[in-house]
């Protein structure tokens, strides 16, 4: 999809089935490099960017989004991602799960998915 980067991987970047999209979790990869950006709130920013591009490409947007999840590589980083997630998502806000994981790929901090619900 433009904007995003590709998936790593043997999955879609998104899926649509009846009104609605399942985004795949996005890292904070540079669409055009490939390549992760540097610190947790750049990569918090480029992961919310690549989701916006993927939402646009499904024809949804975060106005959209009814639940998100955000993997955290060390939860110490929670109020740096809570504060670039804060900056990207409309009210009413959406259901949202913080959880650490033990490792993300190619050692990402963050990993950001949403459902989305196309306006009808």
């Amino acid at each position: 999809m433009p904007g995003a980067p590709a998936a790593i991987g043997p999955y879609s970047q998104a899926i649509a089935i009846e009104g609605f999209v399942f985004c795949s979790g996005q890292l904070g990869m540079d669409p055009a490099t490939g390549q992760l950006v540097d610190g947790i709130a750049n990569q918090a920013e480029r992961a919310m960017l690549n989701l916006e591009a993927v939402l646009a490409a499904a024809g949804a947007s975060l106005a959209d989004v009814v639940k998100t999840t955000i993997f955290l590589s060390d939860l110490a980083n929670f109020a740096a991602v809570n504060d670039v997630y804060a900056g990207h998502v409309i009210a009413p806000a959406p259901a949202r799960s913080t959880v650490q994981v033990a490792a993300l790929p190619r050692g990402a901090l963050v990993e950001i998915e949403a459902i989305a619900r196309r306006a009808v």
